[in-house]
């Protein structure tokens, strides 16, 4: 087995693993009052729907993020994990990782096979487990939603987010 198959079939498993996790006992699940962004993303392929919630303090910081509603594993699992990831960061930080993601996830960005984290530091290294989904491309919008969703709070935009 190659270098490049052993850390495919280790992708793989984390994949599985923490999608399952993040999908049984989503992390920042329900809704806060506080918010001073919120957005809500639609995805109409599989009918995917939740609600963003954003707490950004006076030092241009995520102190809290949340979300709700129902949707696949994967949709759920990625909401999970952004809400995991995002806070404590600065706005103008999510929003490069948005990018970062949503190009990782879409085939965008090009990837150096042998060192997929590349562009990821060690505190995003779990959102590595989301490229699982590029083997699946119906999924990758299921996994970008929350993303798109995170994008058009910090933007303002009324219109719910989609994936399409």
């Amino acid at each position: 087995m190659t270098a490049w198959a052993a850390k495919k079939d280790e992708i793989y498993d984390l994949y599985r693993e923490l999608i399952l996790d993040h999908a049984r006992k989503p992390r920042h699940f329900g809704r806060l009052d506080q918010a001073t962004h919120s957005a809500q993303g639609i995805n109409p392929l599989c009918g995917d729907k939740l609600s963003l919630y954003i707490v950004v303090g006076e030092n241009g910081r995520f102190e809290d993020v949340s979300f709700e509603g129902s949707g696949c594993a994967i949709s759920v699992a990625s909401a999970s994990l952004l809400t995991d990831t995002i806070i404590g960061l600065p706005v103008e930080q999510a929003q490069a990782l948005f990018d970062a993601v949503t190009s990782r996830l879409t085939g965008a960005e090009a990837h150096d096979e042998n060192d997929l984290d590349a562009n990821f530091e060690t505190r995003y290294e779990k959102l590595v487990a989301l490229d699982g989904v590029r083997e699946f491309p119906s999924r990758v919008k299921c996994a970008t939603l929350a993303w798109h969703a995170l994008h058009s709070a910090l933007n303002g935009q009324a219109v719910p987010a989609t994936t399409e």
